[in-house]
């Protein structure tokens, strides 16, 4: 397979349509090579427009994202080489290690053990030294002092959440420092969008949906019941 190819066509015909024009965010897709971050299983599928999946054990839907809503999350999030970074859903350290090149340290959160330790030697193996892989569930970090208790108590400039919630937490949210932003998937099937959240200053949010995608929930992230009449 000729990956150079391969990845010019993912850029090409998946990533530019899809209106990610940033130069830097497309010099770094031409940079870092995906296909070290894909399952072994999984490595013919590493610059296809979909979602792959992450390892026979995971839970279902814990995949990596299609390369072209991981590039346009981060036009939007627009990192910048003196920010912080939390991301929750490492899954194989693809988005982790594309934030590292654009920020000054990123940590992230993966619940799966084995995951956790797989995305530390891809990320190792890449020669990426600003993040850090927390084995840690991030739905905890919605309870009470549980961000302090993790060493996670922020503030950060940017959180990134790489698979969908139904609602942004606003425990999250109160981890962001003035001009932070927080981008999540946000919503029930088959309509979710992606939701960039601003903090303006200590009391107020700005919030904006600018595209439609779907992706698979982070697990344990609360979902709304739903009523019946």
């Amino acid at each position: 397979m000729n990956y150079e190819q391969a990845r010019f066509n993912m850029i090409e015909q998946q990533i530019r349509p899809w209106e990610v024009l940033d130069s830097q965010v497309l010099s770094l897709l031409a940079v870092v090579k995906r296909e070290d971050f894909v399952p072994l299983a999984h490595k013919a599928l590493a610059f296809v427009d979909m979602e792959i999946p992450l390892a026979p054990h995971a839970e279902p839907g814990q995949c990596m994202l299609p390369p072209r809503v991981e590039a346009r999350l981060l036009q939007d999030l627009n990192v910048q080489k003196h920010e912080k970074v939390l991301e929750i859903g490492t899954g194989s350290g693809y988005m982790a290690a594309l934030l590292a090149h654009r920020a000054q340290h990123v940590v992230t959160l993966e619940i799966d053990p084995a995951l956790a330790r797989a995305a530390r030697l891809n990320l190792q193996k890449a020669g990426i030294h600003n993040a850090e892989v927390l084995q840690l569930d991030g739905a905890s970090l919605l309870n009470p002092g549980a961000a302090d208790q993790a060493g996670l108590s922020g503030p950060f400039d940017v959180i990134v959440l790489s698979g969908s919630v139904a609602q942004v937490p606003p425990e999250l949210l109160a981890l962001l420092k003035t001009g932070g932003r927080l981008s999540a998937i946000v919503g029930e099937e088959p309509v979710m969008r992606a939701s960039l959240s601003t903090r303006v200053d200590a009391h107020a949010m700005r919030h904006s949906a600018a595209w439609d995608t779907l992706a698979p929930r982070l697990l344990n992230f609360p979902t709304p019941s739903a009523f019946c009449f």
